[in-house]
C-alpha cells in the first residue's frame, strides 16, 4: 500500500484538528465549571485554558520521562 510522500498537508491537518480540539475540550470543561459552580467567579475563559495547557504540557513532560 502506497501512500502520497507529500506529508506536509498531513501535519497541517494533525496541528488543526489537535488544536480544534483543544477548543471543544476547553469550552466544555469551561461550562461544566461554571454550571457547577466550582471555579471562583472572577475566573474567565483564558483561566480555564491556561489549566488545560499545564496539563498538556504536564502529560507530555511525563511520557516523556517514562519512556
Amino acid at each position: 500500500m502506497e501512500f502520497d510522500k507529500n506529508h506536509s498537508n498531513f501535519s497541517i491537518s494533525v496541528y488543526a484538528g489537535y488544536l480544534f480540539s483543544y477548543f471543544i475540550f476547553t469550552t466544555v470543561l469551561y461550562f461544566i465549571l461554571t454550571l457547577l459552580n466550582k471555579i471562583p467567579c472572577e475566573w474567565t475563559y483564558f483561566h480555564v485554558m491556561i489549566i488545560t495547557i499545564s496539563l498538556i504540557i504536564i502529560s507530555k513532560i511525563l511520557g516523556k520521562i517514562l519512556e
